[in-house]
């Protein structure tokens, strides 16, 4: 009997009228967000504020993840070609990486600075408190703007969860610029801009360091989170018809983006119609079965006794 390789998947068609929409409102977001980011990157300068330079080094991060978010939206409306079978999706991840790095040495840069200027003596202290309140409550009122732009469609996939959960965390960024303001205009203590830039770096830091460690996951191809893959063999092996699964392997070749290959053994007799209804049962297995729907499913075919050639069968 010959292999039969069936592959599945919907990348497109029906995600395009869902990818215009979200690749609207991720452009509205990102235009929100850069023009803060200037505001505060000048509000830094002028008033010399640890706290809102944190922020805007946190608001820079956020850009980055909202450009990757608004690439990933647009790829999502384009069909795959010959030469990029899964078009740019991976690209968000590689910029979800490099945010998580940025963000990272922003934090560990902020919480340096921070105690220079709490324990060393003659450091620059923040002179324009009435400066500094004002861009807090402007980056206050843009990132709420961004909240209520996102809010409609941030549970629609994880591409923009991703991006509601920055804004969100970007809010509390500038709430803490606020505070610091206030402050520092109620008791003259300008020490407290820098326990401000030090608090936001600390939340800050297991943040990118989270991110970081879920582009890693699919960078080295791991099994997505959710998906146990002794589980998916144990129930794959359960399928009427299938004697043995090997060579099983799922990753994730973008948030959202799952996908799984295994071979299949069959009894040498299995008609083409009781092979069908192998893949169908999979199929449908694995997306409706399991936490992690996975559309994108390949399973090639082998009669018992066949010679696999491909390597060796993991153990069980």
């Amino acid at each position: 009997m010959a292999e039969d390789a069936v592959s599945s998947g919907f990348h497109d068609g029906h995600q395009a009228p869902a990818g215009a929409k979200h690749r609207k409102q991720l452009l509205m977001t990102l235009a929100l967000t850069g023009s803060v980011f200037l505001a505060e990157v000048v509000g830094a300068i002028v008033t010399n504020s640890l706290a809102l330079l944190v922020d805007a080094g946190h608001m820079m991060t956020d850009m980055a993840v909202l450009i990757a978010s608004t690439v990933t939206a647009i790829l999502m409306e384009r069909r795959p070609t010959s030469n990029r079978t899964w078009g740019w999706s991976r690209l968000e991840v590689i910029t979800s990486a490099g945010g998580a790095i940025v963000l990272l040495l922003v934090g560990i840069y902020a919480i340096v600075e921070a105690g220079i200027r709490l324990f060393v003596p003659n450091q620059d202290q923040v002179e324009a408190m009435g400066l500094l309140l004002f861009f807090g409550v402007l980056g206050l009122a843009a990132n709420l703007g961004s909240i209520f732009v996102l809010s409609s469609s941030h549970d629609d996939n994880l591409n923009m969860k991703a991006a509601f959960l920055e804004v969100m965390n970007d809010a509390l960024g500038s709430v803490a610029v606020i505070i610091s303001a206030v402050v520092m205009l109620l008791t003259g203590w300008n020490g407290f801009d820098a326990v401000a830039g030090g608090l936001i770096a600390i939340l800050m830091i297991p943040r990118a360091l989270s991110l970081l460690s879920k582009s890693i996951r699919v960078l080295l191809e791991e099994p997505p989170q959710g998906l146990n893959m002794d589980h998916v063999r144990e129930h794959l092996e359960k399928v009427p018809g299938v004697l043995e699964v090997h060579d099983l392997h799922a990753n994730s070749v973008s948030s959202g983006l799952p996908q799984l290959t295994a071979h299949v053994i069959v009894n040498t007799d299995s008609t083409t119609d009781e092979n069908e209804q192998i893949l169908t049962s999979m199929q449908k297995c694995l997306r409706t079965h399991f936490p992690v729907c996975v559309e994108h499913t390949t399973f090639q075919i082998e009669p018992q006794g066949h010679q696999d050639l491909s390597g060796e069968r993991l153990s069980m």
